[in-house]
């Protein structure tokens, strides 16, 4: 946008004097030397940020998915802390709910501040939440199995505690989460692979529950009597978290950075004026108003200099807050906005509550007492299963849609009607019919879980872990990557903060469902041995096992992401929606 020299600017200026004909072509030639190197010199070091902070990123994302795992020691607390299985499910939705529910204010944030303090803010959530939870754990443990105490009152502070700690650990989940991505989204929203960027550290997001379930359960595990490896040992897991995302969260501080922020907004600026959406004359009059209060006396150059970069400073600012305060309620009126959050809701919330139950969900496929190892299988192995193949469904969405899927002329806003950036490109693919596809899978592992098929045949659970994983890990790549390709980049955190809280609610609600279902039919295996596909394994009312402990809860989260897929059907192609608006997509 040009602008002319105010008056107080102009004079600052000194006049030498006139050079000769001679000079002026020498000092030409060596400034424009000279300029055409500093030039190349700024995109080289522009360039190794934005790597720095891709790798850093990724590397945070790899670390802050460290609740996935929380199926690994879930079990624990029940057998070891004698929890009841609302009780830890409560933990777990603790974690669910401070994990999403924050995430609008925390990306506001991160679109006005800057990333860094978000870095710093997961570091002392995650450093005291793990800690926190690790003292309480040691603590009951060391009572209730070592000195053979009994479960009394005054240890009843210790739930809150613990639920406490676990809402610190899915806020400092989300702070380094959305920080991360994030730094990805606008660094790299002009680029060619702009999908491929994203889904970095949404990948390792992914593949942290893979890693940190296999470290847990291989390098941190308790010893058995006879020597041999037993399961993870919670304490020592818990301090290791708390240790390691403290570091990564201050490593974060000082590597995440976003090149340009300034152009982003101007460029912004300029395109949301030209179609409309944008009445520059506030910005005008601010303008003016600057310029017409700056004086024309006499002040000391050094003096007027510092108050100028204060103002420089300030208006900098403003813009930034008066084109993404416009943005946030754009995105807001979009009535297509609406059905997309809320399929999102309705996919994402069945796919935290299997994580989160997986492990008692394997506790009810084989009676306790059996012998037979081939019927057996891990909590670890499926959160590995669940993370390989989501981190795969992340990365093969990140590359295929940079591939196949059209690609706006704009990282900005999309502002019907807009065309693709290749228009000879015969064949594309848009990014709604992949988000349907793994949707659909989605769908398939949970309806495969509730009928029953690896009931007494735990060997076949990998297909549930599997399906589940892929359309879990491909719907959470996606959602962020239409947010930016439909409603820009410079106001991502903020869009995406508001979709991605709403999956706290489908959290809480189909956990709460699940522990219902549990506990009731725990009571009725205890209570009627000759419970449909129960060997009588109700011996402990706290454990359940059979289909009964489980079905309706997952045909019901089968049948919620299939309501999901027409919803986002509706969004896509329903009246008004983006392919009627001719929004590239």
């Amino acid at each position: 946008m040009p602008t002319s020299a105010s008056p107080s600017d102009q004079q600052h200026f000194i006049y030498p004097s006139p050079p000769t004909a001679t000079d002026d072509d020498d000092r030409s030639s060596y400034l424009a030397s000279d300029d055409e190197g500093d030039l190349s010199s700024s995109l080289r070091s522009k360039q190794i940020v934005r790597f720095v902070s891709l790798v850093s990123a990724t590397i945070a994302a790899l670390c802050a998915g460290s609740i996935v795992v929380f199926s690994l020691y879930a079990p624990k607390f029940l057998s070891r802390l004698h929890y009841t299985q609302f009780q830890v499910n409560g933990v777990a939705i603790g974690s669910s709910v401070a994990l999403y529910l924050p995430i609008s204010i925390m990306g506001y944030v991160c679109d006005r501040m800057g990333v860094a303090p978000l870095a710093l803010l997961s570091a002392f959530l995650f450093g005291g939440g793990y800690g926190l939870a690790a003292g309480i754990y040691k603590k009951l443990d060391y009572e209730y199995n070592t000195l053979g105490k009994s479960h009394g009152a005054e240890n009843g502070w210790s739930y809150p505690l613990m639920v406490l700690a676990f809402i610190m650990i899915g806020a400092g989940t989300c702070a380094m989460y959305i920080s991360s991505v994030s730094t990805c989204a606008k660094n790299f929203g002009k680029g060619k692979y702009r999908g491929l960027a994203l889904a970095m550290p949404i990948t390792g997001f992914g593949l942290s529950g893979m890693w940190l379930s296999q470290f847990g359960s291989r390098f941190l595990a308790e010893k058995n009597p006879d020597g041999s490896r037993g399961d993870v040992d919670v304490f020592r897991f818990f301090v290791f978290l708390a240790v390691l995302l403290f570091i990564i969260g201050i490593l974060g501080v000082f590597t995440l950075k976003v090149v340009d922020e300034d152009e982003l907004i101007e460029e912004a600026i300029e395109e949301l004026e030209q179609s409309g959406l944008l009445d520059g004359s506030s910005l005008l009059a601010r303008s003016e108003s600057r310029r017409s209060n700056g004086g024309y006396g006499a002040i000391p150059a050094t003096a007027q200099d510092d108050d100028n970069t204060e103002e420089v400073d300030d208006d900098a600012k403003w813009k930034k807050n008066w084109v993404l305060n416009a943005e946030t309620r754009r995105f807001l009126s979009d009535h297509t906005m609406w059905p997309f959050a809320l399929a999102f809701l309705l996919m994402i919330g069945p796919g935290e509550a299997f994580i989160n139950n997986l492990g008692t969900v394997i506790g009810t496929l084989t009676p306790p007492i059996t012998e037979d190892v081939n019927h057996k299988t891990s909590a670890a192995t499926h959160v590995s299963i669940f993370g390989v193949t989501s981190t795969i469904a992340r990365l093969t969405i990140g590359t295929l849609t940079d591939i196949l899927a059209p690609a706006p002329e704009t990282q900005h806003i999309q502002v019907p009607p807009s065309r693709p950036s290749s228009p000879l490109k015969r064949f594309a693919i848009s990014r709604v019919v992949f988000m349907l596809f793994f949707a659909v899978l989605l769908a398939a592992g949970l309806l495969f879980l509730a009928s029953g098929a690896a009931q007494n045949h735990a060997d076949r659970f990998w297909v549930v872990s599997g399906l589940v994983g892929a359309g879990y890990g491909a719907v959470f790549s996606l959602t962020p990557l239409i947010v930016t390709i439909i409603w820009g980049v410079e106001n991502f955190a903020t869009n995406f903060g508001i979709i991605a809280m709403l999956p706290a609610f489908g959290s809480t609600f189909w956990g709460l469902v699940y522990s219902a279902v549990y506990e009731a039919g725990s009571r009725s295996s205890s209570t009627d041995p000759s419970q449909p596909g129960d060997d009588n394994g109700g011996s402990d009312d706290s454990v359940c096992y059979g289909k009964h402990c489980y079905a309706i809860t997952f045909w019901a989260e089968g049948v919620c992401v299939v309501a999901a897929c027409f919803l986002l059907l509706w969004a896509w192609k329903g009246r008004g929606g983006w392919s009627q608006r001719g929004i590239v997509i």
